[in-house]
């Protein structure tokens, strides 16, 4: 017990630092090239805080714990909802762009819907993988055709992040390089430590894939989020939450089936795949529904952590 704890720190440890390496590696490198912030959210910075998830999906998967791989990114994505907006939201309020609410939100919805559909009959097997990527791929071409808009306006910080990414370009790759490699060696370390602790406790792997598994890879996610929030950066922040759901859906659990099989227990499709399903339609009703709109002030961010306690707690009852 104790040394499946020590590995879950370190591996968590590792995850975080690696994932911030990565984050602001890549992140500074699309901004140097002229990207938009709301597409560097979507793109960048959600396949690269993703990449827990991937890692952490594709070891649990290979090694037979495809539970515990569904389960992180469930887990996950109701997190970045849940948790993560809604701390971020405590910090300072978050106004949504209506072109985000009316294009890339309905995306996330409608890829979450097509996983519920896909994994309904309990398993997600190598074609249900290749269809979730080849929507990836269509996603991608989408942010590609969208990426340069000049007439989204940038502010003062993003300008000089610009400024800043342009002259340290190797420095930034090789933030990345170090990034990939601490989320490897972190993953690896964390599924071992989850395992470990679900046999000792008796608990299924996919309680532990909703809970502390999926908490400990939406990490990278929480803190760009909140960093992006603190510094008035809100098409980050709210981009970085809505690309990640997309890429967990359609990139990890679009890989991880090509490698191994994914079985999904009767009960996440009776209850945490709809759970995940209202966490989209609590925020689309927060945005849309109450005044002001478009904006999650920090009533609206304490609901939503609020839910999402109740969710995490839900899981051990």
């Amino acid at each position: 017990m104790f040394l499946g704890v020590i590995l879950v720190l370190a591996g968590l440890l590792l995850l975080y630092y690696g994932a911030e390496y990565l984050v602001t590696g890549s992140s500074r490198l699309a901004l140097s090239m002229g990207v938009r912030p709301l597409v560097v959210g979507l793109t960048v910075v959600a396949f690269a805080t993703s990449m827990p998830e991937l890692l952490v999906s594709l070891f649990a998967a290979v090694r037979g714990a495809s539970a515990m791989a569904a389960g992180n990114v469930i887990g996950s994505n109701i997190a970045n909802i849940g948790l993560i907006l809604g701390v971020a939201a405590l910090i300072t309020p978050v106004v949504v762009a209506r072109s985000t609410l009316t294009r890339e939100v309905p995306i996330m919805v409608v890829a979450s819907i097509g996983l519920y559909v896909v994994a309904f009959d309990g398993v997600l097997n190598f074609l249900d993988g290749l269809l979730l990527f080849l929507c990836l791929l269509v996603f991608l071409a989408y942010c590609v055709v969208t990426a340069r808009d000049p007439s989204v306006p940038t502010g003062g910080e993003v300008e000089q992040v610009i400024r800043e990414a342009s002259a340290g370009r190797g420095k930034n790759v090789i933030l990345v390089v170090l990034g990939m490699t601490g989320l490897g060696v972190g993953a690896e370390l964390m599924v071992r430590g989850a395992v470990m602790i679900a046999t000792l406790l008796g608990v299924s792997e996919m309680v532990i894939g909703l809970s502390i598994v999926a908490i400990g890879t939406s990490l990278p996610e929480l803190a760009a989020s909140v960093m992006s929030a603190w510094k008035g950066e809100m098409d980050i922040s709210v981009g970085n939450v809505i690309g990640s759901n997309i890429f967990n859906i359609l990139f990890v659990l679009g890989i991880c089936p090509m490698f191994n099989p994914i079985v999904i227990e009767a009960r996440a499709l009776q209850m945490d795949f709809p759970v995940m399903l209202a966490f989209c339609v609590l925020l689309i009703a927060l945005l849309t529904i109450m005044l002001p709109r478009l904006q999650l002030d920090r009533k609206r961010g304490l609901l939503l952590l609020g839910a999402y306690c109740l969710f995490v707690a839900s899981l051990f009852i």
